[in-house]
């Protein structure tokens, strides 16, 4: 029956391949539906010959469109001197010829396929008329094998299928092909964590193999280096997760970076720039049309932001790509922006020594300076890879979408899109940073005065990474050089002047968490009759910390516009002449700068130590330590009281960790593009104009913001007489920073 089909589809094609005529030969008469000569006598066909150019022609044409419409057969006979009958049979024969041709292959293919199943069944046969024993080598007897050799016979045949697929997304993930089993099998190397996808549910049989399979080009040479080092900061995940999460996390990484490059690379139509200001902004349109959503549909009641910046940062790609990789190193680089972060689990170190093929899991709390904007805590993953020498792109993505399907309850209020960086070296010691930021935040959550800047981009974008980037490595540059900078008193050694500015940067970042009531510190949220709306007061317990002294610690902050700009908002409260207008510390009178350490050209950035003068015999003087920062993002000035006899010894080079202080201060960040502040009822003005219609300027949103010990007793109660006289002392100095600026209405 078989062959009598094949016969009949070989007599069939035959008798079509003669019709057809190779496509170049072709009936001046009708053929196909289109014959209309039925009534007449029939007569003897005249075939009619293509030359070589015409054929050309319409090979081309079959190639781009063989269906063509009536307009483009008349356009081509009148081109090839032909009747639009002739180049509408030729059109009908060669789609019959390719029909064939497609017929006849898929026919050699069955055949194949027929042949290959009949010399399988026959081995099985001939296996099964002499069965062989595997213990001893002689006949078997049917039934002997046992059902737990079957079913590891079925979890084999299971665990080959899982590492193939493993070994091409190792491929992929590398750029080259992975071999399988038969040449990537070495000897088990111990203490190493890189399982790619391979966990305990199952999959322990593998993990030898799991242990050896390296994710770089180095691969059969140093493989040792593929590995992580023990000592690298992982948290016990269950075999079950590993399995299933690990596999997702490689594409989801190579589909990030993929993202990544193509938005820093990409101009117009991705990214237009704003009449204002000239910033970037995303065309989400362009962006839907060119990316697939690789974390899932934005959230309801989400908002998008985005933003890319570049520039020169002093600093190479290797040592950037360092600072990336490693959480700690990273939050040191970006103490403002970075609460706390962690890495919870590496899932490659990277190979032949080096970052590239590097991916891990991490958390992260991110922060804009103020009590009006929550923290957002985001898990992600974060990918570095080398695209070419001296080029590297670090990637992060929210890594939620994935928990979630893995049956992990999470609530997020914040997700982050592909974001990163691409870094190239310059000949100059320089490198040049590309950084984007792609993020879906619920909106709900943030007070109204701080919409236009996150909406913008300018809160959490690229412009504050690459600014407070490129001042922390200027600083870094300036305290590596040998010369010390002709502003600073030479009067402090060198190892006064680290001294102290250790000591300036553990206050900065007590004050940021004080701000933000991050999970650094565990704050106690008071709600108190008789505080302002806007101001948040919390409090903790100071118990056996050496830099802080004991006892109950109280923090208010609060955040309010002022129609100045950040630039003389920042200038008045930095200069120590003018303190007396609005610190009730200074006694009433100016106050003098005892040291200063630069950390950078900008006059801004730097560490000084005050001296408040005495007004009378009976008052002692006091010193004030005073870290004052300012980039394009934003600024900061934070200030502690300190203790004489302790600064002496700091100044001399002594251990800072037991100078004891708490500190206030300020952040400044402008208003963001198409605020114009609060209106009388509260709500942001956005078009310029409300009140009485009268025009506003642009200001800047100032944070301020106490931490004071209310009773040197950590176990004692704290009284609602300390929350008012703190809620007090801010509303005071916000009305007298007001009144210095001209700016009370």
């Amino acid at each position: 029956m078989r062959e009598s089909l094949e016969g009949s589809v070989g007599r069939r094609s035959r008798e079509e391949e003669h019709e057809s005529r190779s496509g170049s030969d072709n009936m001046d008469g009708a053929s196909g539906d289109d014959q209309d000569a039925a009534d007449k006598p029939p007569r003897k066909k005249r075939y009619h010959r293509h030359t070589p150019q015409q054929i050309q022609e319409l090979e081309a044409l079959f190639k781009e469109c063989p269906h063509p419409d009536e307009k483009q057969r008349l356009e081509l006979s009148k081109r090839l001197c032909l009747e639009t009958r002739q180049v509408k049979f030729w059109f009908q024969n060669r789609r019959t010829q390719m029909k064939t041709q497609l017929e006849r292959h898929e026919n050699s293919l069955l055949r194949q396929e027929n042949d290959k199943l009949r010399a399988e069944n026959m081995s099985i046969r001939d296996a099964m008329r002499n069965p062989i024993c595997t213990n001893c080598g002689g006949p078997a007897i049917i039934g002997d094998i046992s059902l737990e050799e079957q079913h590891l016979r079925i979890e084999n045949a299971r665990l080959k299928d899982e590492l193939d697929r493993v070994c091409a997304l190792a491929g992929k993930f590398l750029g080259r092909p992975i071999s399988t089993l038969a040449t990537s099998i070495a000897p088990p190397l111990p203490n190493s964590s890189l399982e790619l996808g391979v966990g305990s549910n199952g999959f322990g049989a593998l993990s030898t193999v799991a242990t050896t399979l390296p994710l770089g080009p180095d691969f059969g040479g140093g493989m040792s280096n593929a590995l992580v080092p023990p000592s690298r900061p992982t948290t016990a995940v269950t075999g079950l997760d590993r399995s299933v999460e690990r596999p997702m996390f490689l594409e989801l990484a190579l589909a990030a970076m993929n993202e990544l490059v193509k938005m820093a690379q990409t101009d117009e139509p991705l990214w237009i720039r704003s009449l204002e200001g000239g910033r970037e902004i995303l065309n989400q349109d362009e962006y839907l049309r060119t990316f697939t959503p690789c974390i899932g549909m934005k959230s309801n009641g989400f908002v998008t932001e985005a933003s890319r910046e570049s520039g020169m940062v002093i600093i190479n790609s290797l040592a950037l790509v360092e600072t990336l990789m490693d959480s700690n190193r990273w939050s040191e680089m970006f103490p403002c922006m970075i609460a706390r972060t962690s890495t919870t689990d590496v899932i490659s170190g990277g190979v032949g020594g080096t970052r590239n093929g590097a991916l891990q899991l991490m958390h992260a709390e991110l922060q804009v300076l103020s009590p009006l904007v929550p923290v957002r805590e985001v898990n992600f993953l974060r990918f570095c890879k080398q695209h070419a020498e001296g080029v590297w792109a670090v990637v992060d993505v929210s890594v939620d979408t994935i928990r979630e399907t893995s049956g992990a309850p999470s609530f997020v209020n914040c997700r982050r899109l592909p974001s990163g960086c691409v870094v190239q070296d310059m000949p100059n010691g320089y490198s040049k940073v590309t950084w984007v930021e792609h993020a879906e935040y619920e909106e709900s959550q943030v007070h109204q005065l701080y919409h236009p800047l996150l909406r913008s981009g300018m809160a959490f974008g690229a412009q504050r990474w690459v600014a407070t980037l490129q001042r922390q490595c200027e600083c870094l540059a300036i305290l590596m050089s040998s010369s010390v900078p002709t502003r600073d008193h030479t009067g402090i050694t060198a190892s006064g002047r680290r001294s102290m500015l250790k000591l300036a940067q553990r206050m900065t970042d007590n004050f940021c968490a004080g701000v933000c009531a991050s999970t650094v510190h565990k704050w106690n949220k008071l709600n108190v009759g008789n505080v302002d709306e806007d101001v948040r007061v919390m409090t903790r317990k100071s118990v056996d910390d050496p830099g802080e002294p004991p006892g109950i610690v109280l923090s208010a902050a609060t955040s309010v516009w002022l129609p100045v700009s950040p630039q003389r908002l920042f200038d008045f409260l930095r200069d120590e002449r003018l303190r007396s207008e609005w610190d009730i510390l200074s006694n009433g009178g100016p106050m003098q700068e005892m040291a200063h350490i630069a950390k950078g050209q900008d006059h801004g950035n730097c560490v000084s130590l005050l001296r408040a003068s005495a007004m009378n015999a009976n008052q002692s003087s006091m010193l004030i330590l005073q870290e004052t920062c300012i980039d394009a993002a934003g600024s900061l000035v934070v200030y502690a009281p300190v203790d004489i006899p302790a600064m002496h010894v700091v100044m001399n080079g002594g251990d800072s960790a037991y100078v004891a202080l708490l500190p206030s201060g300020f952040a400044i960040v402008p208003d963001g593009p198409g605020s114009r502040g609060p209106t009388s009822n509260g709500q942001v003005n956005w078009n310029g104009s409300g009140g009485g219609g009268a025009e506003r300027v642009g200001g800047s949103l100032l944070t301020v913001a106490f931490q004071i010990l209310v009773n040197s007793l950590p176990t004692a109660k704290l009284t609602v007489e300390s929350v008012e006289t703190v809620n007090n002392l801010i509303s005071c100095t916000v009305q007298k920073i007001k009144a210095a600026l001209q700016c009370e209405s």
